[in-house]
């Protein structure tokens, strides 16, 4: 597969040239990208997958707390559903897709709604009573809207900075493209980098003098969560297990159920794979079936057998406070009770 993709280096130059070309488009108002009265915060990537997007998301909601009115607009990827579509209790995975269905679970208090038009999006949010703050997922590459503010993520041991071009590198925008950027986050370090590993990351990254860096580590809950209960490490012992993944990047949780001595056979598919009834069928024959949230949302329904991992992002305290700092000037001041 590698080599194939070094085969296709001609093709990698043909799509930084189209990327190149849209990006100016953009950048000499001949295209022209839309504000909002509504704050935005846009959160994406410049490569494709892997970096922890919708956590980060889900990270945000529990920053900003619930005296902020949120809404989440996403494109909703792989979902059958058209146009605008607003979450209620009767949505599932197949009319928001995986990610936005995964945050309109968890956090109901808060508006969640898909549309490929992000632009569109905000205007029929905005329709209503409009939320205090619009966080777009994955919404980097869509230019046609000019976020409040914009976060970008990059993986510890996959750099932008270090990549190149798809179909040869996983980049798919243009490296330069992060000037864009207010805050830039190093997502899934092993560990909060010491000030020389700080020093060699931000010789890699190369920020503006207008940009912080930070710097975040997974953490994974200490228990699995299913339909029937929840279920602890000890519990896995002696139990024929599949580890079922369809992201990007499955690696980190492979290693922390390594490094658990948790036994399993990983099934790996594609990101976002619509996981058929034969294969949901195949799941069945384990005694536990291990997975990550995003996945679980796809067969929790028919698959009794499965569990979730629960992952979030986590900061230093003072990497937290620079990311709220970043975002804190949208939020609307609270209305003081009248006297």
């Amino acid at each position: 597969m590698q080599v194939l993709r070094y085969l296709l280096f001609p093709v990698s130059l043909l799509y930084a040239a189209g990327v190149y070309f849209r990006n100016l488009l953009f950048d000499v108002g001949i295209l022209k990208s839309s504000k909002f009265s509504t704050p935005t915060i846009a959160i994406g990537n410049l490569t494709v997958g892997g970096t922890g997007k919708t956590p980060m998301v889900a990270y945000l909601i529990e920053l900003l707390g619930s005296d902020v009115k949120m809404a989440v607009l996403s494109r909703g990827y792989k979902r059958k559903s058209k146009g605008f579509v607003l979450a209620n209790s009767h949505s599932n995975v197949v009319d928001l897709g995986d990610e936005p269905f995964q945050i309109a679970r968890k956090y109901p208090h808060i508006t969640v709604a898909v549309d490929s038009n992000r632009r569109n999006g905000i205007r029929e949010l905005e329709k209503g009573p409009a939320p205090d703050i619009i966080i777009l997922d994955d919404a980097y590459q869509h230019r046609w809207v000019k976020p409040s503010k914009l976060l970008l993520l990059t993986s510890y041991n996959a750099l932008y900075a270090n990549d190149w071009y798809l179909p040869t590198g996983n980049l798919r925008d243009s490296k330069n493209q992060a000037k864009r950027a207010n805050l830039i986050i190093v997502t899934k370090c092993p560990q909060f980098p010491n000030p020389t590993k700080k020093e060699e990351l931000l010789n890699s990254i190369k920020p503006l003098d207008n940009q912080k860096v930070v710097f975040g580590t997974i953490q994974y809950q200490d228990y699995f969560i299913g339909l029937n209960g929840n279920l602890s490490f000890q519990d896995l012992k002696g139990k024929n297990i599949a580890l079922v993944t369809g992201i990007a990047n499955p690696a980190p949780l492979v290693d922390f159920l390594t490094s658990k001595d948790v036994m399993f056979k990983h099934l790996k598919f594609a990101d976002h794979h619509n996981f058929t009834s034969r294969e949901i069928q195949s799941f069945a024959a384990y005694d536990l079936v291990l997975t990550t949230e995003k996945d679980f949302v796809r067969f929790e329904d028919v698959l009794t057998n499965a569990y979730y991992l629960e992952m979030k992002h986590d900061f230093s305290e003072d990497d937290r406070k620079v990311v709220l700092q970043t975002i804190q000037d949208l939020i609307k001041p609270a209305p003081r009770p009248s006297s």
